[in-house]
C-alpha cells in the first residue's frame, strides 16, 4: 500500500500563491505518475496537474502558466506551486499516486484551498 500525506492549502486572496505538498511512503515502486485533482461543491473531480516517471507533465488548461508541478525523488514528494490564484481555483485538492500494474490509484485525504475575491 501507498500512504500519502498532504500539506499546504488554506485561505488566500485572489492573486496570491499557495504551495501544496504530498509525500508518499510505503510500497511506492514502481512509480508511474503522481499529481493533484480537485473537486469543488457541485462539480466533478478534475485533474489539475500530474507528473510522470518520464518527467512529462500535464496541466488543466485553466491553470497552465499559473501552476507548476514538481517532484522530489529523494523524499517521494510532489509539490504544486499555485500562483495568481483565482476564486474559481477554490476546491478540495487531492493528491494521487499511481504505480505501474493493474491497480487503482492511491489517494490522499484532501486539502482545502479557498481563494477570496
Amino acid at each position: 500500500q501507498v500512504q500519502l500525506v498532504e500539506s499546504g492549502g488554506g485561505l488566500v486572496e485572489a492573486g496570491g500563491s499557495l504551495r501544496l505538498s504530498c509525500t508518499a511512503s510505503g510500497g511506492i515502486f514502481p512509480f508511474k505518475s503522481t499529481g493533484w485533482y480537485r473537486q469543488a461543491p457541485g462539480h466533478e473531480r478534475e485533474l489539475v496537474a500530474e507528473i510522470f516517471n518520464s518527467h512529462r507533465t500535464n496541466y488543466l488548461d485553466s491553470v497552465q502558466g499559473r501552476f507548476t508541478i514538481s517532484r522530489v525523488v529523494a523524499t517521494n514528494t510532489v509539490n504544486l506551486q499555485m500562483n495568481n490564484l483565482k476564486p474559481e481555483d477554490s476546491a478540495m485538492y487531492y493528491c494521487y499516486y499511481q504505480r505501474y500494474g493493474p491497480e487503482d490509484p492511491h489517494w490522499g485525504r484532501g486539502t482545502q484551498v479557498t481563494v477570496s475575491s
